[in-house]
């Protein structure tokens, strides 16, 4: 909501400066979003008018203007817009003017005609978001005058209001608050309905959806431009100026909240009448769109036909125009709950539907009336009737609400005097009807419908005493590491860090799979009343939600998709929840070539064998199995105990994938991983003495594993053996049945330098094992 700051000054006395403001309300609860600045104090912008105008000899959608800058010399204009008529006042840039979107203005030819200078647009100036055409100044405008004359600079608040506080969503609402907090007087006070109230000419059908209506006549109106200073006002807060009766219901709309609207009079057949649609019922509204109603919305109507959605908009049969003569002013009361239901079922929300869902001041009915009635008779020299036709009720004020000094004390933290807070409250426009030294009882106001509880008068206090005078205190408390917490820390610490740091990243996807996803789980257990067919079974695996990662990163044109994810899956057929880490690689290593290569390496199984190395899991060692969408399959051995698989995907599991290649995924049971890790770390001391490595070749037959070397090397325990690591595999030219591995073994001793000796002694029981173990063939 849009508030101008010149607008707001006529009703309190305000800070100077606009961040003063801001920050009053902000601490208050009413956040300001921005501050803009408006006007239009732009050199070599004036006020001109259209004398001439003709169709451009050379282009279809141009126009070529004669114009009057009041300097005596008529001026030709190339113009592109169509929304004016001769005689209209529109803005003019002269040749040497520059606008606030950068434009420059200068003498030039459009399409061989020459253009000396440009008439604007609000957009082109800054004083609007309308650029369907030119901006049509008043006609009391004076040609020659600046443009700044017209438009002086402004300030406009972007206030984002609460849907609880409908009773700011006008100037005067907001400046009521501002008066309140700051402690400032009102300038002024909306004025009373003057005209006498008759129960006749008006019926209400829907007294749920409508408890108050009223109507006024108003005879004898010149339709035609608004005075410059409506204009100014109403489009200093975005909305564009239409004729001086709209534009007095909408200005009143932004100045009291309470909107209102003008019948053409005498399109009006009969009384009026506030009912329910009939089924079906066709309505032809100002937008210019036919809608059809449902039985449960709520229209305004005569005796033929509806005429306005109630609270939404008006109908085009009935609306103002230039031929208007007789006006019926309409003001009224409607449920909150009914025009936010038929505002959002047509899709049609409006000004006047944001304020009414809201609720707003049932005492701003008659005022609002009786102000609108005011500015067409000075502005459109209208006759007002002498009486205001009115049916049903009001809607009666809130409850009284009763609060005592010691909860008020106890709640804010700090002994605030009673004295205190009477007058904060009664700056809120609570009145205190009884109360003793400990305790009161206040009537709230009728806009403050929000003030329910003893609790809602505390927080009143509390924005208009300050939030920034409580001082703060500690309340937090210690409290003993529980088992989730010592969870989520090992998983941190040995599974996603040490995963990130590979390259992979972290998602989260849904623990319900889709139809198509449980037809390759089998015994997927499914949900009795699934919302969606994305989300009809509780996942078994994690493979599927990383498989719709994959897909949607491979349709966003990724070349590598390395993730991984921790997370819940339930086991059928009971639904026993385990905890899974899944890990899917795709793609390419790295995004390009590697200057020295030129070629793109993609990721394999050994780089997936590599992220679940990277775990540090104690005796871990990979066994050749079988598994269901899998054309490679491996089990996942810590010691003697599987701890999970992982492999290649089969084609026919990623066939709904468009991703080129080989994916790679593992599935690990973290609560088997987890308890096995201590969430210590250990340091050790820099070696002091050199290691010496020796290097094992071999030939062996190809069904050996490569686990199974390593045990026959480490098992016994060699206390000289640092570490074993693989350097070379060879399978051609040696038999079908039989491999060639080399092996580097690197010794070492914490006490002293080895001597060759001592390694070739422990170099030499290793070979032996391996001679007598496996029955390999050492080269040497």
């Amino acid at each position: 909501m849009k508030f101008s700051v010149n607008w707001l000054r006529e009703s309190v006395d305000l800070p100077k400066n606009p961040e003063e403001i801001t920050e009053l309300l902000t601490r208050a609860g009413v956040e300001t979003k921005k501050i803009e600045t408006r006007g239009a104090k732009i050199d070599k912008v004036i006020v001109s008018q259209i004398t001439a105008s003709s169709r451009h000899p050379n282009a279809d959608r141009l126009t070529v203007c004669e114009v009057d800058d009041g300097s005596g010399t008529k001026r030709q204009i190339v113009c592109g817009a169509t929304n004016y008529k001769v005689g209209d006042k529109v803005p003019l840039a002269l040749p040497g003017a520059k606008l606030p979107n950068g434009t420059e203005i200068r003498n030039s030819k459009l399409r061989g005609v020459q253009s000396e200078g440009m008439l604007c647009s609000a957009i082109e100036l800054g004083l609007g978001q309308d650029a369907a055409g030119l901006l049509i100044l008043s006609p009391e405008a004076r040609i020659g005058a600046p443009i700044g004359s017209l438009f002086p600079a402004d300030t406009i608040l972007d206030v984002e209001i609460t849907p609880n506080r409908g009773d700011l969503l006008s100037h005067f609402g907001i400046a009521r608050e501002i008066a309140a907090l700051s402690g400032k007087k009102l300038k002024s006070m909306p004025h009373e309905a003057k005209a006498e109230i008759k129960k006749s000419g008006v019926t209400i059908a829907a007294t749920r959806e409508c408890p108050f209506f009223s109507a006024r006549k108003i005879d004898n109106v010149k339709v035609g431009p608004s005075p410059q200073w409506l204009r100014a006002k109403i489009e200093s807060i975005g909305i564009r100026s239409i004729s001086n009766i709209v534009d007095v219901s909408n200005f009143v709309m932004l100045e009291l909240g309470q909107p209102t609207h003008a019948f053409d009079a005498d399109k009006l057949r009969g009384g009026i009448n506030v009912r329910l649609a009939r089924d079906c019922e066709r309505f032809l509204a100002l937008d210019g769109k036919t809608y059809s109603l449902k039985p449960d919305t709520c229209v305004v109507a005569d005796e033929e036909r509806a005429v306005g959605i109630a609270g939404v908009m008006g109908g085009e049969e009935t609306g103002v125009t230039d031929s208007t003569e007789n006006v019926l002013l309409e003001s009224a009361y409607f449920l909150p709950a009914s025009v936010r239901r038929t505002a959002r079922e047509l899709n049609l929300p409006t000004d006047a539907s944001y304020r009414f869902e809201r609720g707003v001041d049932p005492d701003m009915v008659l005022r609002a009336s009786q102000r609108a009635t005011e500015l067409i008779r000075e502005i459109a020299g209208g006759t007002p009737a002498k009486e205001i036709h009115v049916a049903g009720k009001l809607p009666v004020d809130p409850a009284n609400v009763s609060l005592t000094y010691q909860k008020c004390d106890r709640v804010i933290g700090v002994v605030i005097k009673p004295k205190t807070v009477d007058e904060i409250l009664t700056r809120f426009g609570l009145k205190k009807t009884k109360g003793t030294s400990k305790d009161g009882t206040w009537k709230i106001p009728s806009y403050r419908r929000d003030l329910q509880r003893d609790v809602d008068l505390i927080e009143e206090i509390l924005r208009a005493y300050g939030i920034d005078k409580i001082p703060g205190t500690t309340r937090g408390r210690f409290m003993p590491t529980s088992p989730a917490d010592r969870s989520h820390d090992l998983e941190t610490l040995f599974l996603r860090e040490r995963l990130a740091g590979c390259g992979l990243s972290e998602v989260r996807t849904s623990k319900l799979i889709s139809r198509s996803a449980s037809a390759f789980s089998e015994g997927a257990i499914e949900l009795r009343n699934p919302l969606s067919e994305d989300h009809v079974a509780l996942r078994p695996s994690l493979i599927s939600g990383l498989l719709g990662v994959l897909d949607r990163n491979v349709r966003a044109g990724a070349e590598r998709v390395a993730l991984f994810e921790l997370g819940r899956v339930f086991v059928p057929p009971t639904g026993k929840e385990e905890r899974h880490l899944g890990i899917l690689l795709w793609g390419n290593v790295v995004g390009a070539p590697h200057w020295r290569t030129r070629e793109k390496r993609r990721l394999d199984f050994i780089d997936l064998r590599g992220g679940i190395e990277s775990l540090t899991i104690p005796a871990l060692s990979f066994r050749r199995s079988e598994h269901r969408g899998f054309v490679l399959a491996t089990e996942i051995l810590s010691g003697n105990r599987s701890i999970g698989f992982a492999g290649q995907l089969s084609a026919a599991r990623t066939s709904t994938i468009d991703a080129p290649g080989s994916i790679f995924f593992a599935e690990l049971h973290v609560d088997l991983l987890l308890p096995t890790q201590e969430s210590t770390m250990t340091f050790h001391e820099i070696e002091r003495f050199p290691a010496v490595t020796r290097d094992i070749a071999m030939i062996v037959p190809k069904k050996i594993p490569h686990a199974e070397i390593l045990r026959a090397i480490q098992e016994p325990e060699e206390p000289l053996l640092e570490s074993v690591q693989l350097f070379d595999l060879f399978t051609e030219e040696i038999g079908e049945a039989r491999k060639s591995l080399a092996y580097r073994l690197t010794y070492r001793s914490q006490s002293r330098t080895l001597t060759s000796e001592e390694v070739t002694a422990a170099h030499a029981k290793i070979r032996e094992r391996l001679r007598h173990d496996l029955g390999a063939e050492l080269r040497e």
